[in-house]
């Protein structure tokens, strides 16, 4: 994966890259032009050129495709068929460019045709799946879609499972993700506005939302910042998450991604914008907020005070992932009076013996924990399984047995990381580790004064983050008290008759009351 350099990159550039200059025109000539093709794409085995003859005319006439890019049946029934068969059946025109007429109008069946003058209009076509006709005499092409290479068939999410709910989820063809998006939501508005990422890889990139529903401020910054991506390589969303957002100095996600088709339609009707990216089953949604990142689908898919409990959790599973491991620092190392005497007799107890303090105890722990689950994500599911929950067993009861860790210290960290598996948003998950350790090292120097000056720390800085223009900390600051409904716990259906303020939709009335990403 090669990059082009971004540190020159203006917040402002609104150019596009200069692309590759391959506008040279067609030629009459129909062996110059094949061998133009030849040579810009250097003779590759998978390029199929197959020249013949109309009978009625002894017009001379090419077609060129790449093999495994395109659907050969409609290769041979919509295009060879018709010029072969039906054109000899029929009376024709002599002059050539009535003749081209002629094919480009009534002879080709396929929906999706356009004219070609340039050899970079054939390049963008062939290589996107199209196949080429030429005809001896004429500088222009016939460039007619037949894309048809090996798809991924809808599956369910595997990294957005829910017990109720959708199991639709994107792949990683463009087209059948727009479409999933077309069945949910069927409004005249929805709009796909098209890009080409990439100066290689071309990639199709669509940034879709609702006329009339989303800001259209918002709208026109998403777009500007992608007009102003400048690559060779985009494979994963990811990369253009990391082009387009705020600040790439800050831990935390300022777009949500997701493979549910249901999450994307949800946050579109909501007045967001959602980004989608061939070659990849995940969709960025943005603008989003801190509160976004703690929310569910299956929040509204089941009764209000189920998904206000389940919500409630996910804020106290935060807290946890955040600071438990530093309050047990905090308060055996300098605050002990604040625990209870039993408690702090029992621990006491439980720690007699352990050469390391209880800092070294939890990093050490810490980082065990982490290698265990990134071992287990990169493993197959069944023995990754078996490594996460053999492993943590067995090394926390070694290591127990072994006098280096308490087994209160053990527990701290198991319940840590059960708690992280609970944040739904994956990089948000993420960055409550990275800061957990940072709240670790403050307990460690100053104690709960530590951990306060973290959390001030942290809170500064979501209030200075923003996506998009929206600040990351609303609705929390600046305050909007209507989008509370839908926040911390959730208002019943029929009470969430507003879209979310902080978006400033052109349309806050909601008519589908609800919404999986907000």
């Amino acid at each position: 994966m090669v990059l082009r350099s971004r540190s020159k990159r203006n917040k402002n550039q609104t150019a596009k890259p200069k692309e590759e200059n391959f506008s040279i025109e067609i030629f009459k000539d129909l062996n110059k032009n094949l061998d133009n093709l030849k040579k810009m794409l250097d003779e590759p085995d998978d390029l199929i050129v197959r020249e013949f003859t109309l009978h009625s005319t002894e017009q001379k006439c090419a077609i060129a495709y790449i093999d495994g890019l395109v659907d050969k049946y409609v290769v041979h029934n919509s295009i060879l068929k018709n010029l072969q068969i039906r054109m000899d059946n029929q009376q024709l025109p002599t002059e050539k460019q009535a003749l081209f007429d002629e094919i480009y109008s009534e002879v080709i069946s396929i929906g999706n045709v356009e004219k070609g003058t340039t050899l970079d209009a054939v390049s963008a076509g062939i290589l996107s799946g199209s196949t080429i006709l030429y005809l001896e005499g004429l500088d222009k092409v016939i460039i007619m879609s037949t894309i048809g290479w090996e798809t991924r068939s809808v599956e369910a999410p595997t990294t957005e499972q829910v017990i109720r709910g959708s199991k639709e989820g994107f792949v990683e063809n463009i087209r059948t993700n727009t479409s999933l998006i077309r069945r949910s939501l069927q409004d005249p508005n929805l709009r796909f506005q098209s890009h080409k990422i990439g100066r290689r890889s071309q990639k199709s990139l669509n940034v879709a939302y609702i006329a009339g529903v989303s800001n259209p401020d918002i709208v026109k910054e998403v777009n500007r910042r992608i007009e102003s991506i400048d690559m060779d390589y985009a494979p994963e969303s990811g990369f253009i998450e990391q082009w387009i957002e705020d600040s790439f100095l800050s831990p935390f996600p300022q777009m949500l991604n997701t493979e549910r088709s249901d999450k994307a339609a949800a946050a579109l009707t909501q007045g967001k914008i959602v980004i989608l990216l061939d070659g990849t089953p995940f969709v960025l949604i943005a603008p989003t907020t801190l509160g976004n990142t703690l929310q569910s689908p299956e929040d509204y898919y089941e009764r209000w005070m189920i998904g206000s409990l389940i919500r409630i959790l996910r804020y106290l599973a935060a807290f946890f992932t955040l600071f438990l491991p530093a309050l047990y620092i905090a308060l055996v190392s300098y605050q002990q009076g604040m625990i209870p005497s039993d408690l702090a007799f029992s621990i006491a107890a439980t720690r007699d013996g352990v050469p390391f303090p209880a800092f070294v105890e939890a990093v050490m722990m810490g980082i065990v924990m982490e290698l265990l689950r990134e071992a287990g994500a990169r493993l197959p599911t069944s023995i990754g399984q078996t490594i996460g929950i053999v492993g943590g067993l067995v090394i926390g009861d070694a290591a127990v047995q072994a006098g280096i860790v308490s087994p209160v210290m053990v527990i701290v960290v198991a319940l840590t990381a059960i708690a992280s598996f609970a944040v739904p948003e994956y990089s948000t998950a993420i960055a409550f580790r990275m800061i957990r350790f940072a709240t670790m090292i403050s307990a460690a120097v100053l104690g709960l004064y530590g951990i306060i000056i973290v959390y001030i720390a942290v809170n500064i800085h979501i209030v200075n983050l923003k996506s998009f223009g929206v600040p990351y900390s609303t609705p929390f600051a600046p305050t909007f008290l209507n989008d509370f409904k839908d926040l911390v716990t959730r208002a019943p259906i029929p009470s969430l008759e507003t879209r979310p303020q902080y978006l400033k939709p052109d349309d806050d009335k909601s008519a589908n009351r609800g919404d999986s990403s907000k």
